[in-house]
């Protein structure tokens, strides 16, 4: 018996990162058979990077729509590759900057390809799950809307005498 699955929206965070463990682990599998040894927490730093240059974690943060934590942790596992490198900002020396260093440069042109076929393989696992990413939104949207915090605790709420 499939515990998370049969749990159904109970389970709901358990069964997105199952998926999400098994989608990473099968990128890092694609990245291997070319030969290039990645961390799939690092596409979206690296992307961003590529796409808009220099960029402060907060910035990354903000546009990934993910913690500063988790930015700060892609960012040292980045600089330890040697695919970053941080500078301080010209208007604000208090604040420092995250750009590709060459060989991240080098290593986001060789990719090209690869996230191109992902980009690719992605969209035909949409077209096959029938509108996940849209289902994705509709999720993300009701989140913000209200978040499962107030929702769990207003029907904890109704529950007390």
């Amino acid at each position: 018996m499939d515990y998370v699955k049969a749990k159904a929206g109970a389970a709901i965070g358990a069964r997105l990162r199952r998926l999400s463990e098994r989608i990473d682990g099968e990128a890092t599998q694609a990245y291997a058979a070319q030969g290039v040894v990645f961390e799939q927490r690092w596409f979206g730093v690296l992307n961003q990077l590529a796409l808009n240059g220099p960029m402060s974690v907060g910035e990354l943060a903000q546009a990934l729509r993910i913690t500063h934590v988790s930015v700060s942790q892609a960012r040292l596992s980045l600089e330890k590759a040697g695919m970053i490198q941080q500078e301080p900002d010209a208007a604000d020396a208090r604040r420092r900057l995250l750009s590709l260093s060459g060989a991240g440069r080098e290593l986001v042109t060789r990719l090209g390809p690869l996230w191109a076929a992902f980009e690719q393989a992605s969209m035909e696992l949409d077209r096959e799950a029938g509108g996940l990413v849209e289902m994705l939104d509709r999720l993300e949207a009701a989140l913000d809307r209200r978040s499962l915090f107030h929702r769990v605790t207003a029907i904890c709420g109704e529950g007390r005498s």
